[in-house]
């Protein structure tokens, strides 16, 4: 990246906390603020936060030179049914194919089991006459007055936005670009999602699911980024915005707004993509992420400085967490797991007398106890006041005062009293819940890949993973922990280090060595420039776009594909005995037996285009004369309370080692420190725990 005197700017919304992230690339420096999330207009924390550090002189306006945004609108929107009135057209005879599913039962033995209903109730969705079959032949022609009479009646109905979706139009869409061409002529501002478009691939459901979703939101998202852009420009900032995507890459409003289901894991991504910055910085070939917030806890694999990416996500679940009781989206997105595990966590016993904690929140509003804004429930943010992770008078460096009392008193009455133990025990018993939980996830999300805990290192983000990793990693067997000094921001860090890309895919089912190439190129030569056309719209240049090939392939008979890279040179080569041994790698490396004798196919090619990759140096404050040794009692597993060195990450000197117990602070979090480890500040600014084992 050019090095200049402008500023970046990075904004993450979560569930508790908005972080802001100024940094100057010139200078190597950063500030941050972290404020209250505003649950009505999300917007109305991020004015607040950016003009208090205009105020404070950490941000001039007028040098702000980007804005990239991670936003939680459009899961929201899905999740609290907050969308657009909605209609579907489908295929004549396939209409309540969206609510069959796949007839999947994510729990087998729970006779009352609920899936999650479509976001399109029946009475809107409408069949339509016409059908193209799998090869993309037209079966039946499109019957455009009976078209035109559903559409009508759907507009009589009120809808403000229609999906799309008929049966192989992967394959063929010109029956669908021409009902969304009669939509348009019939209504210029109802919104259309066409599934030729927004989801081309195979699997009917999933698609539709996928189709629906972005139609149901896309009317909220226009608006709330021009909202967005207002309450920039009233504070001075004329810098272009950028919005982070689930695949890790950032796009253009218009794209966002385009296609609003690609932002659905906006701000996770954006921290699992700070942390392969962290792990490029590091040399660093296997890092396992960790990043706990206010309201979850996540963790995603990266490997050789690139986080794993998967092909689908579910939003919205019945039981949440449970895989299968969400609504599927087909749209690439970082692997991550998630766990309904964060400092705002309420913790609870529970009718057989057990000590859980989540998945219900106190979020931003009421809050921890310990906020004194009306919570009164314990929290693992409370649990962690009375253990010492964290100082009363320190957090979020000192501009909101904890309250300890008000800590003690919650977890005494809703834990303590009715398991008959201690305060600092059942404190104790919060803290170790959220750590064993994200432990017992987390290892299997490693070994379903074919990982081992045990050579990964954790890279520790949000306002409580620095605080819970030393826990997590003991449990995992991780011998080192990395964080930036303003981990507590990492997601609105690594908004900055996201590339600017698009990432497109269409199916087209063939045995891989009976393909024809030359439909291949066209496909490939399709999506690329649907691709270069969006990212070059963000501002890159045609000479710094990176086109990058894969492919979904399985074996003929099996229902489900892995992605494969394909190197240009392949395509161009038709080099199919390479693809085969590629593919055969990965199937052996992901389920630990060769493959079956059985002919490879070739199920969706997928191109994605990106600008260059930024690398950002961990940016750090002035350091710090070391102010007067501090100490306080805090609570380990191994030797209950203990005396622990407080630590300010500023006055860190570089390259000298402090042994534990002791408590970084970082500004917006606490980093822990165990016996038997050491923490020091390397040159390039990331603090770094060497854990010694048991």
């Amino acid at each position: 990246m050019k090095v200049s005197s402008e500023l970046w700017i990075g904004i993450d919304i979560g569930g508790t906390f908005t972080d802001l992230f100024v940094f100057d690339p010139a200078q190597g420096t950063a500030a941050t603020r972290k404020v209250l999330t505003d649950h009505t207009d999300p917007t109305v924390a991020i004015e607040r936060g950016l003009a208090e550090m205009i105020a404070a002189g950490d941000l001039v306006a007028e040098r702000v030179e980007r804005v990239v945004h991670g936003t939680t609108l459009v899961t929201n929107a899905v999740i609290m049914r907050r969308g657009a009135p909605t209609a579907l057209l489908t295929t004549e005879g396939f209409r309540d194919s969206i609510e069959i599913g796949t007839e999947h039962r994510f729990d087998l033995y729970d006779l009352g089991i609920e899936k999650p209903l479509p976001l399109v109730p029946r009475n809107l969705r409408r069949p339509i006459a016409e059908r193209i079959l799998a090869d993309g032949s037209v079966d039946r022609p499109l019957d455009e007055e009976q078209t035109r009479g559903e559409v009508k009646g759907l507009l009589d109905a009120g809808v403000t936005a229609i999906a799309v979706c008929l049966l192989h139009s992967f394959r063929n869409p010109a029956h669908e670009r021409r009902i969304g061409e009669i939509i348009r002529e019939l209504a210029k501002d109802v919104h259309v999602s066409l599934s030729s478009d927004v989801a081309p691939e195979i699997r009917e459901y999933e698609r539709a699911s996928t189709t629906a979703i972005n139609a149901f939101v896309a009317p909220e998202v226009g608006p709330y980024l021009r909202a967005f852009g207002s309450r920039l420009s009233r504070l001075g900032i004329k810098a272009p915005l950028l919005i982070m995507q689930s695949n890790g890459g950032t796009a253009a409003p218009e794209a966002a707004e385009r296609y609003p289901v690609k932002l659905l894991e906006s701000g996770p991504a954006a921290g699992a993509i700070g942390a392969a910055n962290v792990a490029r910085l590091s040399n660093e070939d296997r890092v396992f992420f960790f990043d706990m917030g206010g309201t979850t806890a996540k963790a995603v694999i990266i490997d050789a400085g690139h986080p794993l990416i998967a092909k689908k996500l579910e939003v919205a679940h019945v039981y949440r967490f449970k895989h299968g009781s969400g609504l599927p989206v087909q749209a690439p997105t970082v692997d991550l797991i998630e766990i309904g595990a964060g400092g705002g966590s309420i913790a609870h016993v529970d009718a057989l007398g057990l000590l859980k904690v989540g998945p219900e929140s106190a979020e931003s509003e009421p809050g921890p106890a310990c906020y004194g804004l009306g919570g009164t429930r314990p929290t693992v943010t409370d649990a962690d006041l009375v253990l010492g992770y964290i100082g009363a008078d320190t957090f979020l460096g000192g501009r909101m005062k904890l309250d300890r009392e008000r800590a003690r008193a919650a977890i005494a009455e809703h834990v303590a009293k009715p398991l008959g133990i201690s305060i600092e025990e059942a404190a104790n018993g919060i803290h170790r819940v959220v750590n064993e939980s994200m432990a017992a996830a987390a290892r299997v999300h490693l070994l379903e890949h074919g990982k081992t805990p045990s050579t990964y290192t954790m890279v520790a983000f949000g306002g409580a993973g620095p605080v819970h990793a030393y826990g997590v990693a003991r449990i995992l067997g991780c011998k080192r922990i990395i964080a930036p000094i303003h981990a507590s921001v990492g997601s609105a860090f690594g908004l900055l280090c996201a590339p600017i890309s698009f990432d497109t895919a269409r199916s087209f089912p063939v045995l891989l060595r009976d393909a024809d190439w030359r439909a291949a190129d066209q496909v490939i030569a399709e999506l690329s420039a649907e691709g270069r056309r969006l990212v070059e719209w963000a501002g890159v240049a045609t000479a710094d776009t990176t086109i990058e090939i894969s492919a979904d392939m399985r074996y003929r008979g099996q229902g489900h594909e892995i992605t494969v890279p394909v190197t240009p040179a392949q395509v161009r080569n038709r080099d199919v005995d390479a693809m085969e041994q590629s593919f055969a790698e990965h199937y052996r490396l992901l389920n630990a037996v060769a493959g079956p004798n059985a002919a490879v196919e070739l199920v969706t090619w997928r191109v994605r285009v990106r600008g260059p990759v930024p690398t950002i140096a961990s940016a750090r404050g002035a350091t710090a004369n070391p102010s007067a040794p501090r100490t306080r009692k805090v609570w380990f597993e191994a030797t209950g309370f203990a005396d622990a060195s407080i630590v300010v990450a500023n006055e860190l000197q570089i390259a000298t080692s402090v042994p534990g117990p002791a408590v970084v602070e970082l500004g917006g979090a606490s980093l822990t420190v165990g016996p038997n480890s050491a923490v020091s500040l390397r040159a390039d600014g990331l603090i770094v725990v060497d854990m010694i084992e048991d």
